[in-house]
């Protein structure tokens, strides 16, 4: 029920409008006003948490981060609705930035799907166990380029915001931390037959001292191929029992010459601040050469899969999805801005889409 009050004034402003016209906006006004004065009262007697009308005119904040918390299923979503202790190690292994190991895990699935018998779609368990353990190799790579890199990230500003750099996880704690990932990843490989035990277990030399390359030599991106692309080999070999060579170094071979072409694309990113610290890469090396350099690169790898598609019987539609691999990578090269750092991003993240092409492209043929 109104107030004595307002109704004397409703009814004057009624009288004022039938009487002379006046406009109906006292209205909205005086209905505004004791709005307000309402609202004052009832903030001075209640809590404020605790009364209806402020939240409905002020709903709480907390509701607004409840609806973001509801979150997005991105990596990066994840990794930022994770408790706090866990976010540093989240954030070591790359778990934000998921393109590393779909670069890794991609090579193992076109493995797969060659080796897969005519008619049968590549084997699920073998594409999700290589799934699993691209993520942990890729995380223990990652956990182990930030402790020998610890020093040259906290110089260059995209990667002084890394946990080691930064100072959140020890050297210790990393070191923990690469353990755990790299027994679990050796859970995943007992599940192999042992040719690819034996296989997978070679690879880790590689994984260990690629780091030391950008050191030592101009090519750490071919090293990186090596290292990258051994799922080439390992995938064959888990579907199998053992690799077919005149297919699956082709393939490897192919896989490293990728490789080349999109990490020198990354590598371009980051030349200014590798010159300032002093450390190498492909891009510094070829420099305003790069374009023929990624060229022969691509010739290179299209002939590798072409020679191991022919030695693994493939047909047509192999062919012509290589030629839209092919397509694809010309595109990519030839628009490619090496002094653009977004231009060599947005050009290196493609290489996932060129992959899960390749891939696509053996699976029809089954």
């Amino acid at each position: 029920m109104l107030p004595a009050r307002l109704t004397s004034q409703i009814i004057l402003n009624t009288w004022r409008l039938r009487h002379h016209g006046t406009c109906y906006s006292n209205l909205p006004s005086l209905s505004s006003n004791y709005l307000n004065n309402q609202r004052k009262t009832t903030a001075s007697t209640h809590h404020p948490e605790n009364s209806p009308q402020s939240w409905l005119l002020n709903p709480p904040t907390r509701l607004d981060a409840t609806r973001k918390r509801l979150f997005s299923l991105s990596a990066a979503g994840i990794v930022n609705s994770a408790p706090a202790p866990m976010k540093p190690y989240l954030r070591l292994m790359r778990l934000d930035k998921p393109i590393g190991t779909w670069l890794l895990y991609l090579p193992c699935t076109w493995s797969i799907g060659l080796a897969a018998d005519p008619g049968c779609l590549p084997h699920l368990g073998m594409l999700t166990l290589f799934g699993t353990g691209a993520l942990l190799m890729r995380g223990a790579g990652c956990t182990i380029n930030d402790m020998w890199d610890k020093d040259f990230d906290k110089k260059v500003a995209r990667t002084a915001t890394r946990p080691i750099a930064a100072g959140e996880i020890t050297q210790m704690q990393a070191l923990v931390f690469l353990g755990g990932q790299l027994s679990l990843a050796l859970g995943v490989l007992l599940c192999l037959n042992y040719y690819s035990i034996a296989l997978g277990a070679a690879s880790l030399s590689l994984v260990v001292t690629y780091p030391l390359m950008k050191r030592i030599t101009y090519w750490p991106q071919l090293v990186l191929g090596l290292t990258f692309n051994w799922g080439a080999l390992l995938g064959w070999s888990a579907v199998i029992g053992s690799c077919e060579w005149s297919v699956c170094l082709p393939l490897y071979f192919s896989g490293v010459m990728w490789t080349l072409i999109y990490d020198t694309i990354y590598a371009h990113q980051d030349k200014d601040d590798d010159i300032r610290v002093g450390v190498k890469s492909t891009a510094l090396r070829f420099q305003e050469q790069t374009k023929p350099w990624l060229s022969g690169f691509m010739v290179a790898m299209m002939s590798g899969l072409i020679v191991a598609g022919v030695n693994a019987e493939q047909t047509l539609p192999y062919y012509a999805t290589l030629s839209a691999v092919a397509i694809h990578l010309t595109h990519q090269i030839y628009t490619l801005d090496i002094n653009k750092p977004e231009d060599c991003w947005k050009k290196f993240v493609s290489n996932r889409n060129l992959g899960l092409l390749l891939f696509l492209g053996i699976v029809s043929v089954q």
